[in-house]
């Protein structure tokens, strides 16, 4: 037997490698879940691994913000570090389908067109020219016999009945 082989058998009978259950019971406490559940590892840690044990301790954080990996990491000089994917929950049925909104000012519906600025509110009726639902963005007139002619403006659905103009 070469002398890596010896010092690697003899490693490996005395328990000198980290113990990867410890690991994996780490990495279900630190997601929460355990190994094979949603949320948990994906699989256990690979059982052909053989880690030098972590004399300072093990670190465990997320990898990313999407929190698809765990990164656990030995904070000893020659450490090491494993990057542990984690099984992401299934989507919400509800989810995958959008839901219509139902639109709060439709075309032609009367409307308060109120512009606002620093300190101010100033309000006209006017008409929508278009159907949208609150937040959306719409263009409007102005009503009355001396603005049948007005130019239309882009305003936002407050809520049923009243458009903003914000000014800058």
């Amino acid at each position: 037997m070469t002398p890596s082989l010896v010092l690697l058998a003899a490693a490996a009978a005395s328990g000198a490698f980290a113990d990867l259950d410890a690991i994996d019971r780490q990495v279900a406490a630190f997601t929460g879940a355990p190994v094979g559940e949603a949320g948990g590892a994906l699989t256990p840690v690979d059982r052909r691994l053989r880690l030098q044990p972590c004399r300072s301790g093990i670190a465990l954080s997320w990898r990313t913000r999407q929190e698809q990996s765990v990164v656990v990491q030995c904070g000893d000089i020659n450490g090491w570090r494993l990057f542990v994917p984690v099984r992401r929950a299934a989507p919400v049925a509800a989810a995958a389908a959008p839901v219509p909104v139902a639109n709060a000012v439709n075309r032609g519906d009367a409307v308060a067109i109120a512009i606002t600025g620093d300190g101010f509110t100033v309000s006209q009726p006017g008409e929508a020219m278009e159907a949208g639902p609150v937040g959306a963005w719409i263009r409007v007139r102005p009503a009355g016999s001396a603005n049948s002619r007005a130019e239309p403006m882009r305003a936002r659905i407050e809520r049923p009945g009243l458009v903003t103009l914000p000014l800058p």
